[in-house]
């Protein structure tokens, strides 16, 4: 399909209360067809990979056109620059974690820039580094430990940011970390009770939030089977 096609096909099953009920999950976007996840995910099934496509996609600011951009883009494609270009783009939390979560974490600049953007001053740049990081934890099955613990101190330092989506973000990193195995669950969970005791608010929601989940029977018995099928 040509991104012509896919905006008249996009234009044509966008709903208005799809735009309207956007809000409620904390989504602004400039403009919206107003098209849902589902139809998007059988819409990229019809349409493969195109990075050409996805190019255009992205470039013409529609978040659903944004969103479908991520699903169809090839990440062997991808270049810095565009990762760049892209992340200082996003709109808000979902067309950030779509690229994040569908694209950019199987790029080979992904560890790279799950540090970078860590470091950012801008919200959703910052917030598309620590989805990287969890997108790499729960995806890239081959990683070394080592790679993950290095992220734990940038993690800890992102705890500190105030901004909700931010820290809605360093909360997945780390609980994505911890969930790997029982090494990191315990030096994410180091993390989460240091964080959990902090005087400043933001810091101490995240590893509150990280410690419910890391510290609960659920994540200890999948843990106990994974180490039993090693």
């Amino acid at each position: 399909m040509e991104a012509k096609e896919v905006h008249a096909w996009l234009s044509r099953n966008g709903r208005r209360r799809t735009v309207e009920g956007m809000a409620r999950f904390g989504i602004q976007a400039r403009q919206a067809y107003g098209v849902t996840m589902a139809q998007l995910l059988g819409l990229k099934r019809r349409i493969g990979k195109d990075h050409a496509l996805a190019l255009a996609l992205w470039d013409s600011g529609w978040y659903e056109a944004r969103l479908l951009a991520a699903l169809v883009g090839e990440p062997e494609r991808l270049t810095r620059r565009q990762m760049n270009a892209w992340a200082a783009g996003f709109e808000n939390w979902a067309d950030c974690d779509t690229a994040c979560f569908h694209l950019f974490d199987k790029s080979p600049f992904a560890w790279d820039k799950a540090r970078q953007w860590a470091g950012s001053r801008h919200e959703f740049v910052k917030r598309g580094g620590f989805a990287l990081m969890a997108s790499l934890a729960l995806h890239d099955k081959a990683a070394a430990d080592a790679k993950f613990l290095a992220f734990l101190p940038l993690v800890e330092g992102g705890a500190r940011d105030e901004r909700n989506f931010v820290r809605k973000g360093v909360s997945w990193a780390l609980r994505a970390i911890g969930r790997r195995n029982r090494a990191l669950n315990a030096a994410a969970l180091a993390v989460a009770r240091r964080l959990a005791d902090s005087e400043a608010a933001a810091p101490r929601w995240v590893g509150k939030d990280a410690l419910r989940d890391l510290a609960s029977a659920k994540v200890a018995a999948r843990l106990a089977r994974k180490r039993a099928l090693a």
